[in-house]
């Protein structure tokens, strides 16, 4: 009985069979492991990402104005080097102190303030409110009673003062050219107790 002949198909199809079986397993190929990310000397941020792209780690407590009076005293300072902030409001009045109100915050209010020749603000003491204040043209003096007793000062130009509440004091220009300061009270000004020309201290001397 003849035996019935291959196809060459069919051939070629078995050999394929017979050298797949016969050749090695191929190796298994797997993507490199990167190193990880905080071995490369890169920061925190670098590692976990912007803390402010997540609102919720975001600060939002910070003070937009200040609260201290080292606060306030900087920004005396920062409105006394910007002179376009300042200057261009100056005005004079000859019968009495110009003033004009730079700023405002919470708790607190900064003031323009003018001086001709021989304008004074009288003695005098702030309420409540304590301040600082910065000469920014001129020359201004001071006369102030302390524990230690009447003192007077001359405030050129960049003198700086910090007086808390219930502080006695007058200022007064002196001199033969204008003067100009800048004034921050905190809380705002609502209360200036004016003593004349004598002191609290010179008025109960008198009245005994």
């Amino acid at each position: 009985m003849r035996m019935p002949r291959l196809r060459k198909r069919n051939r070629d199809r078995a050999r394929q069979q017979r050298l797949l079986a016969a050749a090695p397993a191929p190796a298994a190929v797997t993507a490199p492991v990167p190193a990880p990310r905080w071995t490369d000397g890169l920061s925190d941020v670098s590692i976990a990402g912007d803390p402010t792209a997540f609102q919720h780690l975001a600060r939002t407590d910070l003070p937009v104005h200040p609260t201290t009076v080292a606060g306030y005293a900087r920004l005396v300072c920062e409105i006394a080097a910007d002179e376009s902030r300042w200057k261009p409001l100056v005005r004079y009045d000859a019968l009495t102190r110009w003033y004009a109100r730079l700023e405002t915050g919470p708790g607190y209010e900064v003031w323009l303030l003018s001086w001709l020749p021989g304008q004074g603000s009288g003695f005098h003491d702030h309420g409540a409110s304590s301040g600082v204040m910065t000469v920014v043209q001129g020359e201004l003096v001071e006369r102030a009673l302390t524990q230690d007793g009447e003192q007077r000062r001359p405030l050129p130009e960049g003198a700086r003062r910090v007086f808390s509440s219930g502080y006695l004091h007058e200022m007064v220009n002196a001199s033969l050219e204008p003067a100009v300061s800048i004034h921050l009270y905190a809380p705002g000004l609502v209360e200036m107790n004016q003593y004349g020309a004598q002191t609290p201290a010179e008025r109960r001397i008198d009245a005994h």
